[in-house]
């Protein structure tokens, strides 16, 4: 093999796995939902993947690392290993002024909701019961928290943050109101829609976080 054929060969290599582990991890994601982490086995996600259970194993090595790898694809909406914090719409929202950095990231985490708050629930209701879901939702509950003490920094370093809150305890807040669990109460038991909670999230966080006046932005 001559060295200019070598990195394209490595290259598609690297694609094709990283497909394959895409495609696992989407079949299992579909699969966890309709049927719950405990019912569904290796083998189901393998043949629903269309790979054999030892790809499956292969690849990520336990089901609760499958589940980790299905909920890092439904949070970013794509296979690209891109942090949330470097994802655009982040940049994006802190770099706006704090009234347009609030809607943004109420839009944010709606759109990231839509995405993955069915297969949050599966883990959060199966946690209990599984130590290996409880670490599962215990990393997701940092990692969102770790997320908003970035946005409450930045509204602190705008001078907007209210007087009597610190950042932590303002991303305190802002996990509680842009949680999970919220959006799947509001969007599914009581019928709001996206749009609905993605306003009153903008609203809630803007009243709870800030002495802003109400308004789409500054």
């Amino acid at each position: 093999m001559s060295p200019r054929s070598r990195p394209a060969a490595e290259d598609g290599r690297t694609a094709r796995s990283r497909a394959t582990r895409t495609r696992i991890a989407r079949a299992a994601a579909d699969l966890f939902v309709e049927a719950g982490y405990a019912a569904t086995s290796v083998q189901a996600i393998a043949a629903r993947a269309g790979v054999a259970a030892q790809t499956v194993y292969y690849t990520f090595t336990t089901k609760s690392a499958v589940l980790t790898a299905a909920l890092d694809l439904a949070v970013a909406g794509d296979d690209e290993p891109v942090p949330t914090l470097d994802r655009p719409w982040v940049h994006e929202a802190l770099a706006a002024a704090p009234g347009e950095q609030l809607r943004r990231q109420a839009e944010g985490a709606a759109a990231v909701f839509a995405r993955v708050a069915p297969l949050l629930e599966v883990v959060r209701s199966a946690a209990p019961a599984d130590p290996d879901l409880e670490a599962v939702w215990r990393a997701n509950t940092e990692q969102r928290l770790a997320v908003q003490r970035v946005f409450t920094g930045a509204l602190a370093d705008k001078g907007a943050l209210r007087e009597d809150l610190t950042p932590d305890r303002a991303a305190d807040i802002a996990l509680a109101l842009l949680s999970p669990e919220v959006y799947t109460l509001l969007t599914g038991a009581r019928g709001w829609t996206p749009d609905e909670w993605t306003a009153w999230a903008a609203d809630a966080l803007r009243r709870e976080l800030t002495d802003l006046p109400p308004g789409p932005g500054d």
